[in-house]
Order: C-alpha cells, then structure tokens, then sequence
C-alpha cells in the first residue's frame, strides 16, 4: 500500500497514464515463468488496452493476474540538498502509476476498432491515414487478425513522490538547490514539488510583486492563455496562433507568474545553448498589469533562469523597452540585421568568467 502523502489523485493518474508513451506490463506464465513486457497503451471504455500477435507471449498470460506499470522521474535529489553530511536523505523525485488487473482477451470488432484508432491518434496525431472504421475495406481483415488485450482500471492507483516526507524548511532548501543546479528538468521540478507542498514558503527567487505566483516552466496548459496575450503585440501581427504557441512549447525556458484566479498576467521565453548564446523572446505583461514593476521582475527572473544564466551573450530586441532592459545591462547593437528593421537589437555580455553548465551526466548517484 502507497503512503498517503504520495497518493496522486485519481483523475491526474487517468491523466498520466494515459500520457505515457509506453507501458510496462509484469505478468507470468501458466507455469509461473514471469514475463515483463513493455507495450503502447491506451485508455478506452475503463480498460488499458494494448495490442499483439496472437502467436506471441502474451497469449500465455491471457486469464493471468498482471500489474501495468508507468512511471517518470523528475528530480535526483543528492543527499546535501538536506544534510550536509549523512548519506540517507538521497533520494529520487517521481511520479508513477499501477493497475492491477486479471488480462483479459477481446474479440469485439468495434472495441477492437476503437483501441487502434486511439493508438494511432497517440502516435500519430498529425494523422497521414485513412480513419480506422471497423468495417473498412483497409482495416477489416487487420481488425479481425489483431490481438487485443486489456485490463481493467478498477484497480488504479498513482503515486507523486515530491518530497511530502519533508519539512517546509528542508524543501525551502531543496528548491533553491535546484534552482542554483539548473538540469534542463530542475524548473519543473520546482513548479511540481511547490504545488505538491503548498505550505511551502515561496523562495527568493520566486517571489514577485503584487502577490503573483510564479513558475519556472510553463507548458501544455497555458498555450491558449499566452497566445491571448501575445497576439496583438506589435512583433507577433501576423503570426498565427499556433505558431505563437509551438515556439513557447518548443522553447528552452518558459517563465510567467499568475494571479490569485490562476490568470497567466505575465510570461517570457529564451532559446539557449546553456553556455554561450541565449535569446530572450515574448516579454509580455498583460495590459492592466503594468506598472507595478512586473516587467522588471520577470526580466530578472529570466536572466536567473539556468537556462539564460550560464550564456556569455544574451540578446533580444525591442522597439520600445530600452528603458526597461538597459537597467539589467542590455545595451544597443549597431549593425542591425535586415530581419529586424522595425526593432533595437540589444546584447548583454556577461562579465563573469566562463562557468560549465550543469548536466544531467554530472549527477550520477
């Protein structure tokens, strides 16, 4: 049994798994050999359905008990992030969902039908296929050969290991050493573990003006509310909508605050290398927002971002907001490229001797 403090809620369990690229499925044979297989799976009618050759192992295990497993690490949190000396607080932050179920073989052509056509929107969402129809020229014969197997989600249980065995003080001190470690995974990792531990104190880091509450990585979620903010912005009239949300999904670091209603009220995005170029893109605040120092605070935080922070060169442009980026050190460029005629490029070289940025092979436990 899971402790408590770990235990995920239901819907977002739902939601995991049936995000999870692949599952991993331990079962046995009849003679008890075990067997762990790892599968595309998806989520149809309350059931994890997966698919096979009707020659292959997984027959064997029809009728049998099995637990699907998924999982996704977050974090490696070495033992100092804690104690400065005892080895046992080194742990590893993740999340992780089980079902337990007997496997179950189904013959039903529509079910069948439906199980492909959600495995195919999983891997293939762009689409480039005729629709699966049970009863299509194409598929009819592949949809009567096919194995399909599944289990049952009445048994589901989730777990978030983020940290809920700590202190608020100890995981003061965990968000700020991931923030100063900067992984390309840390900014979300301290997004997850402050909304797991909301009693947490809000670090130096995060904090900004009128109460806001800031995230280190923006994503999926906010795609809508960030286009809604940017769209009439003078550098993006044109630019659709989608396209002003794939460059912040595709994006290095994305950073915004919210307010007290979970309103995006500001946001900024950089593309970086991690050690010599970064650009810093998008720095919105919405309208009725500005001038309480919101701007000024997200640059900041920007420029904190591991992402940006390690760049010797840091550039944007803007035609109105030299005022803005030159108290951070950001200074005019001459030659200014063709692509920008309406804008001021400006550049921030850092004065700091070179740093390596951080790895994730500089982390092994």
């Amino acid at each position: 049994m899971r402790l408590k403090i770990y235990q995920m809620e239901h819907a977002r369990a739902i939601h995991f798994l049936n995000g999870a690229p692949t599952v991993r499925i331990a079962t046995s044979q009849s003679d008890g050999t075990p067997i762990m297989r790892t599968v595309h799976g998806v989520l149809v009618d309350g059931y994890l359905a997966f698919h096979g050759s009707p020659a292959g192992e997984k027959v064997n295990a029809i009728g049998r008990p099995a637990v699907a497993s998924a999982e996704e690490v977050i974090a490696p949190i070495p033992s100092y992030f804690i104690d400065p000396e005892r080895a046992c607080p080194a742990t590893t932050y993740y999340l992780s969902v089980q079902v337990h179920a007997d496997i179950e073989r189904t013959d039903d052509p529509d079910f069948k039908t439906r199980v492909l056509a959600a495995l195919m929107a999983k891997l293939q969402p762009q689409g480039g296929y005729v629709p699966l129809e049970v009863d299509h020229p194409l598929y009819r014969n592949a949809v009567q050969q096919i194995m399909v197997l599944r289990m049952s989600l009445e048994r589901l249980n989730g777990k978030a290991k983020l940290g809920q065995n700590r202190t608020p003080e100890q995981l003061s001190r965990v968000l700020q050493a991931l923030w100063q470690r900067g992984l390309p995974s840390d900014a979300r990792a301290i997004d997850l573990v402050r909304c797991a531990n909301p009693d947490v104190p809000c670090p130096d880091f995060l904090n900004f003006p009128r109460g806001l509450n800031a995230f280190c990585a923006l994503g999926q979620a906010e795609v809508e509310e960030v286009a809604n903010l940017l769209k009439d912005e003078y550098w993006n009239v044109g630019v659709p909508r989608e396209v002003i949300a794939q460059s912040h999904l595709n994006a290095g670091a994305w950073i915004g605050a919210k307010d007290a209603e979970g309103r995006l009220v500001c946001s900024a995005r950089a593309v970086s290398d991690y050690a010599k170029h970064a650009w810093i893109y998008d720095v919105i605040v919405e309208r009725s927002w500005r001038g309480n120092g919101i701007g000024q605070a997200l640059v900041r935080f920007m420029l904190d971002h591991p992402a940006v922070r390690h760049a010797r060169n840091v550039g944007l442009a803007t035609r109105d907001a030299q005022g803005l980026y030159s108290k951070f050190g950001f200074c005019d460029v001459q030659q200014i490229p063709a692509a920008f005629p309406t804008t001021m490029m400006m550049l921030k070289r850092s004065q700091q001797p070179f740093i390596q940025a951080p790895t994730r092979d500089s982390f092994h436990f």
